[in-house]
């Protein structure tokens, strides 16, 4: 009780429902997010029961929206965040349409079970390794997939600030895991070494995984977009 205080005193109530009742798949200027939610609402119509797996949490926003579609959700973070993203849930009164499992981002929650997501968002984490790591990481992604199920994955670009003087801008994807440079990496935060991916290189490790690719973009700041389905 103490701890959804604690939420509500940072949120307001008014403010909070606000955002629960506004229309679900308008997410901002996140293209990859809309473009999911909307995955949710044709499923529902037609299924009427859509499973979905969120990696990370973040602020739980992107897990309601999809709950108010009527999607079950589970929400994959890191152990130490349970107790806030859980008390976010109840804040909210959705613990019966979402969960949170603990997981070591980028890779899905484990015991795992295959073929039980409809829709899996992968909003980062996949940058934090090599190019050869993420590949049996994005395998794994894809059997907890329905056979037709969707990946919607974002991933940092080559082709971002970030990539400006990044030391492994010249390296072959296979080759490129490096830290950025000083300045950027106070100015995100990012401390350790990391993969950049420009549109050309997710779309091949999406292939190299075994996924079916259908759609790829960049944003107006460069990060990189993509979309595969289970077959």
């Amino acid at each position: 009780v103490l701890y959804q205080l604690q939420i509500f005193k940072a949120i307001s109530a008014g403010a909070f429902y606000d955002r629960l009742n506004a229309i679900p798949w308008e997410t901002g200027n996140d293209e990859m997010e809309r473009l999911a939610l909307e995955e949710c609402a044709k499923r529902q119509r037609i299924d009427h029961s859509v499973s979905v797996l969120i990696l990370p949490a973040d602020q739980c926003d992107l897990a309601f929206r999809f709950a108010q579609l009527g999607a079950v959700v589970t929400v994959a973070d890191a152990p130490e965040k349970q107790q806030e993203i859980e008390g976010r849930i109840l804040a909210a009164g959705l613990a019966d349409m979402v969960s949170f499992q603990a997981c070591t981002l980028p890779e899905p929650p484990t015991p795992g079970n295959p073929g039980r997501y409809d829709i899996i968002v992968l909003r980062r984490g996949l940058c934090f390794q090599s190019y050869q790591k993420s590949k049996p990481t994005i395998r794994r992604l894809m059997q907890q997939l329905r056979i037709g199920g969707k990946l919607f994955l974002s991933i940092l670009g080559l082709h971002s600030e970030l990539g400006d003087d990044y030391p492994g801008r010249e390296q072959s994807i296979y080759e490129r895991f490096a830290p950025l440079t000083e300045d950027v990496a106070k100015k995100y935060g990012i401390s350790a070494p990391v993969c950049l991916y420009s549109e050309r290189d997710v779309f091949l490790l999406l292939l190299e995984s075994g996924a079916s690719v259908l759609r790829t973009l960049t944003t107006t700041w460069g990060n990189v977009k993509a979309i595969a389905v289970r077959v």
